[in-house]
């Protein structure tokens, strides 16, 4: 007796609708496409005419700016050479002859930031807690809070330290007091988001075990913030460090002083260097503050 083995072989087709049900279909299908192309062309519309209207208000002219791209061009042109026309990597020595005064300049720089970053985040850190519906029941004293965290931000750094130069004179005080107002302004903000995100448990059972509003928020709350809180004053740190250097073109002290003058007076190879030591310094701070924030991410997301 032999047997045999069959294979069936299963073919699945795809139904096809009628084209009375189909057709609804695809008129819905390319309404919905006709909908956002019309969406797109609109936005692209109303994006031009803002650039347009933009345009006509900040009077830019188009014509002026062609006309005068070869001056903007041949500045850079000039950064590269020495007062004796060689190029300035031909002569390091001269390049940078003011080597000595330009690094203590920077490092006052860097005091204006590191001063400016620690007094703002401390007043934040202070701050950040009242602005916390979640920790505070008085919407007035949170509403006052925020309104002066939003001016302290909003009023730019450069504006503070123009004032404080008028009022306490050149130095470095005004740099550091612009600093600290609108540091505490930015990151007043970000450390209270970071409180409105936090576990309650541990407030509450501090809370439950009779401790005070203070205990609540140093046993509570900080622990839970103080990695995040620490990682935005850093970030703040780098970025006060490229505001140092501008606030002294208004006489706030540092490195920026020093640059002003450069330009005023067409010293070019002055310029290029102190823009190379600036660039330098920023780079190394920012790779230094980098590898701090990651470790401490780290840290918080081993816990």
């Amino acid at each position: 007796m032999t047997t045999g083995r069959t294979e069936a072989h299963v073919i699945h087709t795809v139904p096809v609708l009628p084209d009375p049900q189909l057709a609804p279909l695809f008129a819905g299908y390319a309404g919905a496409i006709a909908a956002k192309r019309r969406q797109m062309i609109l936005g692209v519309a109303v994006f031009l005419f803002a650039v347009a209207l933009a345009s006509l208000g900040a009077e830019v002219d188009a014509d002026k700016f062609i006309a005068k791209i070869g001056n903007f061009t041949s500045y850079f042109s000039r950064l590269t050479h020495l007062d004796n026309s060689a190029y300035v990597w031909t002569d390091p020595v001269e390049w940078f002859w003011g080597l000595k005064r330009w690094l203590r300049l920077l490092g006052e720089t860097l005091l204006i930031a590191y001063i400016g970053t620690f007094t703002g985040a401390l007043f934040a850190f202070c701050a950040c807690f009242l602005c916390s519906a979640r920790l505070v029941k008085s919407a007035t004293l949170r509403l006052v809070v925020r309104r002066v965290l939003e001016f302290c931000r909003t009023v730019p750094d450069l504006v503070f330290a123009l004032i404080f130069v008028v009022a306490f004179g050149l130095g470095p005080l005004p740099g550091v007091m612009a600093l600290a107002i609108h540091t505490a302004g930015a990151l007043g903000k970000l450390f209270a988001e970071v409180v409105d995100n936090i576990d309650l448990k541990p407030v509450e059972g501090v809370a439950a075990a009779g401790g005070s509003w203070f205990a609540q928020v140093r046993f509570g709350v900080v622990p839970q913030v103080l990695a995040n809180f620490t990682s935005y004053a850093l970030l703040r740190f780098e970025i006060n460090v490229r505001g140092a250097s501008v606030l002294g073109f208004v006489g706030a002290g540092g490195i920026g002083e020093e640059l002003i003058l450069a330009v005023r007076r067409f010293f070019y190879s002055d310029v290029s260097a102190i823009l190379v030591l600036i660039i330098l310094c920023v780079m190394l701070i920012d790779m230094g503050t980098e590898t701090l924030r990651h470790r401490l991410v780290r840290m918080e997301g081993g816990r």
